[in-house]
This record gives C-alpha cells, sequence and structure tokens, in this order.
C-alpha cells in the first residue's frame, strides 16, 4: 500500500525522535520559528537551540502570547563575551589565511548564522536551520566559509524534499548553483541519490531537460547529455537516464514512447534541474498548484548539515525541515521504509 503525505513525514519524525540531535536557529525571535519550537517540543523531534539572549526570546514569547515553555529550549546567547570571544578567535584561525582580519571575524560574529554555524563547527550543535527571513546566501556563505564542503571544490546544492498525498519526489538544484556546468549537474545528481538512499529510498534520476534523448539539437541539451555519461562513469551503481523531458520521467506511458530504452521508464523519484531559474521555478509551481509539500531547501555537500528555509515557510515547515536535519546529523544508513 502506498504510503500517504503524512505517513512519510510520520517516519521520519519517528526516526528523528530516537535521534534528538541539537539544532541551532539563528532566526531565534522570528515568529514562526517560535512557533516551530512549539511544534519541535511537543514531537521531540531535536532539541532546539536558539540563538539569541534569554531576555530577547522570553520577551518575544510574551509579545506573541505563545505558550513555549522557554525552560524546555537551550539558548545561545550571541552577547556573551566569553562564548563570542572564542568564537572570533576560531573564525580568525579558519580564514586569516584567506584575509581575514580578526576584526572581520568579529564584525561577522554580529549575524547569529556566523554563530550558528560556529556552533556546529565547535560541536556544540548537530546541525543549523536558517533562511525564513534571510536570503539563501546568508545561510550558505557561513557554512561555506567555516563548515566547508565534504570534498575539496564539491559542489553545494539546494534539494527539496517534494512530498505528495502518496509520492516523494526529490529535486535538485532548487537554490544555490544559477547555470550548473556538466559536471556541476552530475555532482548534484550523486549528492541528491546519497541523500535519497540515507532516506531507504533507491535512486531512480531523471536528468532534465526540453529535449528527450536527442529529440532536440542545442548546447542545453548538450550539456544534460553529457552529465548524463558522467554520472554513468563515475557510478554505474546509480539508476540515471537523460536527458529526458519531465513528462518522460514521470509518466510510465509516456517514457516507454519517447526513451524506449531508458531504465527510468517514466518512474523517476530524483529530477535533477538543467538550471537553478528551471529547479526554483519547478518547485514553487508544484507547491503551490499541486498540493505538494515542499520541505527544504536540504544543503547538500556541506560536511556537516546546516539547511535552508524558504522564506514562504510556515513553521510547520521549519518543524519538517528540523526532523529532516536531525536525520542527517546521524552519517549511519537508516532504512526509512518510505
Amino acid at each position: 500500500m502506498e504510503k500517504t503525505k503524512k505517513d512519510i513525514l510520520a517516519v521520519i519524525k519517528a526516526k528523528a525522535k530516537k535521534i534528538q540531535s541539537y539544532i541551532g536557529y539563528p532566526e531565534a525571535l522570528d515568529e514562526r520559528t517560535l512557533k516551530a519550537m512549539e511544534i519541535i517540543l511537543k514531537e521531540k523531534t531535536a532539541h532546539p537551540l536558539l540563538i539569541a539572549s534569554h531576555k530577547d526570546v522570553e520577551k518575544r514569547v510574551k509579545e506573541l502570547g505563545l505558550k513555549l515553555d522557554i525552560g524546555k529550549v537551550q539558548i545561545l546567547d550571541p552577547t556573551n563575551p566569553q562564548i563570542i570571544e572564542r568564537y572570533v578567535e576560531e573564525l580568525y584561525k579558519l580564514r586569516k589565511d584567506k584575509g581575514m582580519s580578526k576584526d572581520e571575524a568579529a564584525d561577522l560574529m554580529n549575524d547569529p548564522n556566523y554563530v550558528g554555524v560556529m556552533a556546529v563547527h565547535l560541536q556544540e550543535a548537530d546541525g543549523m536551520i536558517s533562511g525564513a527571513v534571510g536570503t539563501t546566501a546568508m545561510t550558505a556563505r557561513p557554512a561555506l566559509q567555516i563548515i566547508g564542503t565534504k570534498e575539496k571544490f564539491h559542489k553545494v546544492s539546494g534539494l527539496f524534499f517534494m512530498i505528495f498525498e502518496n509520492r516523494l519526489l526529490f529535486f535538485a538544484d532548487c537554490a544555490i548553483t544559477p547555470d550548473p556546468n556538466s559536471h556541476d549537474l552530475a555532482d548534484i545528481a550523486i549528492d541528491t541519490a546519497e541523500t535519497a538512499k540515507r532516506f531507504g529510498i533507491i535512486p531512480k534520476i531523471a536528468m532534465l531537460s526540453f529535449s528527450t534523448n536527442g529529440s532536440a539539437k542545442h548546447p542545453l541539451a548538450d550539456k544534460v547529455k553529457e552529465a548524463t555519461l558522467l554520472v554513468k562513469d563515475r557510478r554505474p551503481d546509480l539508476i540515471v537516464d537523460g536527458e529526458m523531458q519531465v513528462d518522460a520521467a514521470l509518466v510510465p506511458w509516456v517514457g516507454k514512447q519517447k526513451f524506449p530504452n531508458s531504465k527510468v521508464q517514466g518512474d523517476a523519484n530524483i529530477l535533477i534541474f538543467p538550471s537553478l531559474e528551471a529547479g526554483n521555478i519547478a518547485y514553487k509551481l508544484v507547491e503551490r498548484l499541486a498540493g505538494a509539500k515542499a520541505i527544504g531547501p536540504m544543503l547538500q555537500g556541506l560536511a556537516k548539515p546546516i539547511n535552508d528555509l524558504s522564506r514562504g515557510c510556515t513553521a510547520e515547515d521549519i518543524a519538517d525541515l528540523t526532523a529532516i536535519t536531525t536525520c542527517e546529523t546521524i552519517e549511519a544508513a537508516y532504512e526509512f521504509g518510505l
């Protein structure tokens, strides 16, 4: 029997409840973040770490009329000189070879996103979520400077979990790289496949284009075709095909007609978009018009879990991404049974 949207999230949250990681929230005074804390504490999917002074959190909770028990939430006070002096020193040590001065490091530590990422770097938090108020760049920049990528020169990408009533799809890249080349697309596809596997999904990757299996001749289609060949060469164990149009990726009879030799055959669960423009537009259309639940963007390729939010997110979205981030903090592959 196919699982529903609620079933899929319930499985993820059940695993998160067993893991109980410490997740930081730099946008601690945002209304949606604080409402999400109530959900997270109720569901027990993480130990929340709010990056703000205790006084400011208490005042904001009172202003909003929330029932949040602040005593059950960890507080990381960015005005505490003992914490910040240590964080400034560590940032300076990490970035001095790149030309950063200690004064510049101190200025950056006025940004709660830098404080949150440094907490993850120093293992005082297991992961971080931001982006309900700020841009993706505001979340990604400190992560790249402090945490870095899992491998040198690795491409970071933004993945969305797109949850339908009875189907889960992974969309990438919808947040980071505006114009990926074929090597970038190959990295993104392989990272997304690994993410899917960590959540118990057998990856079936469609490398999307306006062309299917050579139906159109254009450099943009050639880029996707080359990326597909790179994935197949680097990871022959993966099910991947392209270039292909999205109907051939998702509709079996169309896939059979347009791409009869494809291993995907209209049954893709991973959609790799040829550009950020296409991916970002697609996920928002699907979310708003098809009623899919979009969770993310999860920032793939980083050495530790630092995840982003859409500025159109809800408190429930923050709580859902928290469960996913908690699951990410454990390196061992879990069988999620989705």
